[in-house]
């Protein structure tokens, strides 16, 4: 990982737990879509257990629109993932053939995820990037998620 163009234009791709917390966390230019860096910010997440490997996948992973993929959700579930993503709806001559994708009733908890970018947004130090090196921007993400952990407990 080394320097961005001019230091900014950096996505911050998190991957929260039921209660809103980070648990996974990958940065990336501004220049590609959400959905390829999607299964590289799902490969992050490892939360520690008691006993054991680490937890490696989520049970659920609730998404908006811009996450509606075929490829994705076959990934997905091929990982043993539950997708909840609402489709796009595209104007069709024809109407779609198959069962229709049901987005379920983890889609109402996905404020949840948006709290989490708004807890973010009250560091400035994410919000105006100074910094050119993009580990060094990492750190500082980092920090903002412990801060913001030892906050909720």
């Amino acid at each position: 990982m080394g320097t961005t163009k001019r230091g900014k234009g950096t996505k911050v791709m998190v991957v929260a737990d039921g209660n809103g917390l980070p648990i996974g966390l990958h940065l990336a230019s501004a220049r590609p879509h959400e959905l390829t860096l999607a299964r590289a910010t799902l490969e992050t997440v490892r939360v520690p257990r008691r006993r054991g490997r680490p937890r490696k996948r989520p049970r659920e992973v609730v998404a908006d629109r811009a996450y509606d993929s075929r490829a994705f959700r076959e990934w997905l579930r091929k990982k043993g993932i539950r997708p909840t993503i609402p489709p796009i709806e595209r104007r069709r001559k024809r109407p779609k053939r198959g069962r229709p994708v049901e987005v379920g009733p983890g889609y109402r908890e996905r404020w949840r995820v948006e709290r989490l970018f708004a807890w973010l947004g009250q560091y400035r130090r994410l919000v105006v990037r100074h910094e050119r090196l993009l580990e060094v921007f990492r750190g500082f993400v980092l920090v903002a998620f412990i801060l913001i952990c030892l906050r909720q407990f």
